[in-house]
């Protein structure tokens, strides 16, 4: 099981549904600096409308689950290769390699053969 693939989905969800709720907002937004950090302030005020909130509320959720799926694939594939066993399809694969052309059975006859006498 391989992470990389729901993880795509989830960004490409998450993107769409905050896209779709951004895009469909309208509302103010202030922001306020003071020297003494502690009276500074930030106020966003976010009002969606329209067919952003179940559209983009449905992509956000399908984006969760896919982050999720991503995580618990991601977890599962550390664990597997903690106990990675030598029979494995990979590394059969990797040990045998067959020809993919009838000219590797056979020596090039242009190339030069140094012979040691």
């Amino acid at each position: 099981m391989r992470p990389d693939r729901p993880l795509i989905g989830a960004l490409v969800c998450l993107a769409t549904g905050v896209a779709l709720i951004v895009g469909y907002c309208h509302g103010t937004s202030g922001i306020s600096l003071a020297y003494p950090f502690t009276g500074s302030n930030l106020h966003i005020d976010l009002t969606t409308s329209g067919p952003g909130v179940p559209g983009g509320l449905l992509l956000v959720a399908i984006g969760l689950l896919f982050l999720a799926w991503s995580l618990l694939a991601a977890i599962v594939s550390q664990i597997s290769l903690l106990f990675q066993r030598e029979d494995r399809m990979e590394s059969i694969i990797d040990r045998y390699r067959a020809p993919s052309f009838e000219s590797d059975n056979y020596p090039d006859p242009m190339t030069e053969h140094k012979r040691e006498v």
